[in-house]
């Protein structure tokens, strides 16, 4: 049976808060977990979008065996990747064999703000199998420099790094993006239960881990629990290529005035039927996935975690 992990949202909790939740829902039985890394969250109501990499410290000395990964790292344009391999690494040694890295092409929501401009498509996942290149060739050790077409290294050399390969998991939307997730990746990221997806990575890739990440959101009160998803992620209702394209939390906001809370809602479990989260999770395995970790929309986590302890969890068995 599918691995279901949990999401840490850095988009709806403060940094403290996260380290917290990690070590909830280890002592729930979660052996894994991924974590969002933005400079923003989608839209203001969502309130908080911590450093990630001082996150997974704090992560790193709260749990004793959760194994984390970022999900996902944006590489290219806002931090340079022999920053994103010094963090990685450090992360790898301070997490020896619980650390992978999830990696992404990015959003503008994120990467214009040092005014860099925001590429196109294509030139982004150029921009992103250069970048694996250059953290690859770091973390083999020793002075590497580097002269490509987007990144230039000198003399540089990662000091601390981990017994074992840092494992990068690249995600995917479409097939461009899918032949440079096969080609750079250890793993395949994924947001949608779509088996023509996971097969195409694996007939190009071979067979590597598909983990998947979805939402939910627990509660007694179904009615409720809709609401809150329209109010907190109407974002996941936008259509198209705009979540790579908006570049402020107000551009979102303004966006999703279109979006109705059917649209967010009806796509994901919410309250506190068991069934529900037990068969969105079967959902994503029939679809090949490894691994599957659920984003709970909400402040009540440690409600939620005992109810998947409790309830969801023995379905899957």
């Amino acid at each position: 049976m599918v691995e279901v992990g949990y999401i840490l949202s850095s988009e709806d909790h403060a940094p403290d808060t996260l380290v917290r939740h990690a070590v909830l829902a280890e002592e729930a039985g979660f052996t894994r977990a991924m974590i969002s890394d933005h400079f923003h969250p989608w839209i203001d109501a969502q309130g908080h979008s911590p450093f990630v990499w001082s996150v997974v410290g704090g992560i790193a000395a709260a749990t004793d065996a959760l194994r984390i990964g970022t999900g996902v790292t944006c590489p290219t344009i806002r931090i340079h990747p022999a920053i994103v391999a010094q963090a990685a690494a450090t992360c790898a040694v301070m997490l020896p064999g619980r650390f992978f890295l999830g990696l992404g092409s990015g959003e503008n929501l994120n990467e214009h703000i040092l005014g860099d401009r925001w590429p196109p498509a294509d030139v982004r996942l150029e921009m992103l199998e250069e970048a694996v290149a250059v953290m690859r060739q770091l973390w083999e050790g020793g002075q590497q420099t580097h002269y490509g077409t987007h990144y230039t290294v000198e003399n540089a050399r990662i000091y601390d790094l981990p017994d074992a390969p840092i494992p990068v998991y690249v995600s995917a939307f479409g097939p461009k993006a899918l032949d440079v997730a096969a080609r750079v990746g250890d793993g395949y990221v994924g947001t949608s239960p779509e088996r023509d997806l996971v097969e195409g990575f694996r007939a190009k890739a071979g067979d590597k881990p598909c983990v998947a990440f979805t939402k939910c959101c627990w509660g007694p009160d179904e009615q409720a629990c809709r609401a809150l998803v329209h109010r907190l992620w109407p974002n996941m209702g936008l259509p198209g290529e705009l979540s790579q394209e908006l570049a402020t939390p107000a551009h979102f906001a303004q966006a999703t005035q279109i979006v109705t809370e059917d649209m967010v809602a009806d796509s994901l479990p919410c309250g506190d039927d068991p069934e529900q989260y037990a068969a969105a999770i079967r959902e994503f395995a029939d679809a090949g996935y490894d691994e599957v970790y659920l984003h709970n929309i909400g402040e009540d986590q440690e409600g939620y975690v005992r109810f998947f302890r409790d309830e969801v969890r023995p379905l899957l068995s």
